[in-house]
């Protein structure tokens, strides 16, 4: 039940976050397209996981979505949460950011401890969650993962 307040809440909440709060151009490229990309690709990568799973790009979300393929997280709610404790721990401070961690901490304070996992690997990693991601859809994965020591 906790899990479809949680998934309700961001429906209701992701129309209003793009438009008043995402400045940032939508990628012209759909899933298809990524997949195009050699394989070894942020790009490629990015089309598998949104066939994968089934997802259309949110315009102006797309960063979201390179998050997940970046720091190898699921689609979980408690994965979700986790990876705003990730992101907050890489320096992204936002009221969205902020509201997650608060209603996913309450919701779920057993999973605090992995919450807490997920905030210290973001930490270790360098900062890396406002970069221009669709001018390094070319760049292999691995290579943005080791030169931002994301893991």
């Amino acid at each position: 039940m906790k899990d479809l307040i949680i998934e309700k809440m961001y429906e209701w909440s992701k129309k209003p976050y793009q438009k008043f709060f995402k400045k940032n151009e939508p990628w012209n490229v759909t899933p298809k397209e990524l997949i195009l990309y050699p394989q070894e690709s942020l790009g490629f990568h990015m089309g598998c996981f949104l066939l994968k799973y089934n997802f259309e790009m949110q315009p102006k979300l797309e960063d979201h979505d390179v998050i997940h393929v970046l720091t190898n997280t699921g689609v979980s709610v408690i994965e979700e949460i986790g990876m705003q404790y990730y992101l907050w721990g890489n320096g992204k401070k936002s009221a969205y950011l902020y509201m997650v961690i608060f209603i996913g901490t309450l919701f779920y304070p057993a999973q605090f401890n992995t919450f807490w996992d997920y905030y210290k690997r973001g930490q270790k990693a360098h900062h890396f969650y406002d970069l221009d991601f669709e001018k390094m859809l070319h760049i292999p994965v691995k290579t943005i993962q080791s030169t931002f020591n994301i893991k």
